[in-house]
């Protein structure tokens, strides 16, 4: 059968994930003993109220762009505790309401990395969000600090200089010993500039920093509390803004969830990698090994390598690969490698959708047949079709780290290493990735490579006023808590620890495929559009199922795809009707060339 090509997980090194009958209105008086003053007079949260308010409401000078939208930046302070000091540039992206006279008030959304622009997934909002979100709701997406449209990271003083020390990164992730040295080295390159030439911006892009300029945004759009909706790594944003200001929520929705305490490593945790407290790998492994399970059960008809162990199988490939890369020559596209590190990544691409199921059968079962000297003519030609195809999307979606300077990696080392405690000495990842990918294997070291230039012998700079803790504070508004069980991102455990955290939080699972729930289970999306707009949370103990499930289809299923986040694609076609389908959110995590492969 055929494989349809469809786009795998975007490229790009820039982030980290996602997602009944009505209770007691989310505004209902508080349950904690004690006033709601007392609640609030945390020294910290009165610290941060202190920050943002003594700088002036900045007043909007709204323009139109991008044919349905609205544009405008401010200016706002690089260090709040200096608000008539430096200024960094803030672009801000809004889609009006449909109905005006019903507007609730505005929605935020951030789509993760860090490093993923908020003005990109708000121009892609009619093309995801439910309608009736979108006739009550002005939804608004703020380019973090760094990032995007806004003032602009850059810690290399040129493109040359900046190819010259990101040329051993150009790997899914490094697996041979060589692969490893360049990797470290270019890391130690990377995260010493970013300490020096990208100052003072690279030290003042901690989520703490975006949580303030997206409170004073708040308050500059009329808004007394804040209404949000962040995706992946949106999910840790949204947690940090809602334990900096628990008096300002109104209603905050985090899909795609990472634990903050373990996004930020205290003490001793500090020393541990990153990935060690998150276990994204963790959970990618448990939906490959879930989908090799189901294909035994559904039979060759929808899952080719049914016929024998299907995980039996998919091991063999990964060995054949790594004693030899598989090189293929097609006469109009080139020659093009696929190695161990592209496969995974491939693989980590597919399960970022809900059809990842298919990739995860038919990319296999044609490496296999690419990788077998003994396989007949006929069956090798129609597999390196299938995979030349795929090699030919895989190189529209590559980064050229090329002019203009693209800063895509640095957006997410800004946010990263400076919000986060990460070991001394890069030279440690190597033997550190290793025990990762024995413990979740395949994507364990896959996953522990993102954040190696953030060793902190070589990534120096810090924001001092990076927040740390604490994560428990009771929300004068409940967060709703959307865990995917499937996701491969953001580890479903979480969504548990994060609602655990929070005491006036609500916990909605999803048995849904993908990374984040939203569109892709229509009772998880309808749950956070009901609180959302009424305030409504699903009953305690809430159960969704994702509408599309590996291999009950039996057929070939038909592609699903994000929002184009590209603005230029999406003013060109224009806002959606409503009513029209819709599409997944455009979510962004922390993934290195997810899905490429090494073109010759």
């Amino acid at each position: 059968m055929p494989r349809p090509i469809r786009a795998l997980a975007a490229a790009g090194l820039a982030g980290v994930l996602l997602a009944g009958a009505a209770i007691a209105p989310a505004t209902a008086a508080p349950t904690a003993v004690g006033s709601t003053t007392a609640k609030f007079s945390h020294r910290t949260t009165v610290l941060e109220r202190l920050r943002v308010d003594r700088v002036p409401t900045p007043k909007l000078d709204w323009y139109r762009c991008y044919d349905y939208a609205e544009c405008a930046t401010v200016r706002l302070p690089l260090d709040y505790d200096k608000p008539t000091g430096a200024k960094t540039e803030i672009a801000v992206l809004r889609v009006k309401a449909r109905d005006q006279k019903r507007k609730i008030g505005s929605l935020f959304l951030n789509p993760g990395g860090p490093g993923g622009s908020g003005t990109s997934i708000a121009l892609a909002a009619p093309y995801f969000l439910g309608d009736d979100v979108l006739d009550r709701f002005d939804v608004v997406g703020v380019d973090p600090r760094g990032v995007n449209a806004s003032d602009q990271v850059k810690c290399f003083k040129s493109v040359k200089d900046q190819t010259r020390a990101y040329e051993g990164l150009n790997v899914a992730f490094p697996y041979t010993r060589q692969e490893e040295k360049a990797y470290v080295t270019a890391s130690k390159a990377v995260g010493r500039a970013c300490s020096t030439t990208g100052k003072p911006l690279s030290g003042a892009m901690s989520t703490a920093e975006v949580a303030r300029d997206m409170d004073v945004l708040r308050r500059a759009v009329g808004d007394k509390k804040l209404t949000y909706l962040g995706f992946s790594y949106g999910s840790v944003l949204g947690q940090y803004y809602a334990n900096m200001f628990p008096d300002r929520v109104r209603a905050v929705v985090i899909d795609g969830v990472l634990d903050p305490t373990a996004w930020f490593g205290k003490g001793k945790d500090g020393n541990l990698l990153q990935e060690d407290r998150m276990r994204s790998a963790q959970g990618a492994t448990r939906a490959l090994r879930e989908i090799l399970k189901r294909c035994k059960v559904v039979g060759v008809a929808a899952c080719p390598l049914a016929d024998g162990d299907p995980s039996a199988k998919f091991e063999l490939l990964t060995k054949r690969l790594k004693a030899k890369p598989l090189v293929v020559d097609d006469p109009d596209f080139g020659q093009f490698t696929v190695t161990y590190a592209d496969f995974v990544s491939a693989i980590l691409g597919g399960l970022y959708g809900p059809y990842g199921y298919y990739d995860v059968a038919f990319l296999t079962a044609e490496l296999l047949v690419l990788t077998d000297p003994s396989a007949k003519t006929a069956a090798r030609e129609q597999a390196r079709a299938s995979v030349v195809q795929l090699a030919a999307e895989a190189r529209k979606q590559a980064r050229a780290y090329d002019f203009p300077y693209d800063n895509g990696l640095e957006t997410f080392l800004g946010v990263d290493c400076t919000d986060a405690n990460h070991p001394k000495d890069a030279g440690s990842w190597p033997s550190r990735a290793a025990k990762a990918d024995q413990r979740d294997q395949y994507f364990g070291r896959l996953w522990a490579w993102i954040s190696a230039p953030c060793a902190r012998d070589t990534w120096t700079v810090r924001d001092e006023d990076r927040y740390t803790g604490p994560f428990n504070r009771r929300t004068i508004n409940p967060v709703l808590v959307v865990g995917n069980y499937w996701d491969p991102a953001t580890n479903y455990k979480g969504a548990v620890a994060s609602a655990k955290l929070l005491p006036n939080s609500r916990l909605l699972s999803s048995d849904s495929w993908g990374h984040t729930a939203y569109g892709t289970s229509a009772c998880a999306t309808g749950a956070v559009d009901a609180y959302l707009l009424k305030l409504t949370l699903p009953k305690k103990g809430k159960v969704c199922v994702g509408d599309i499930q590996p291999f009950d289809d039996l057929l070939e299923p038909e592609a699903t795809v994000r929002a184009d986040s590209s603005k230029s694609d999406l003013a060109a076609q224009g806002a959606p009707r409503r009513g029209t389908p819709k599409q997944l959110p455009p979510v962004v995590a922390p993934l290195p060339a997810v899905g490429s492969l090494t073109v010759r």
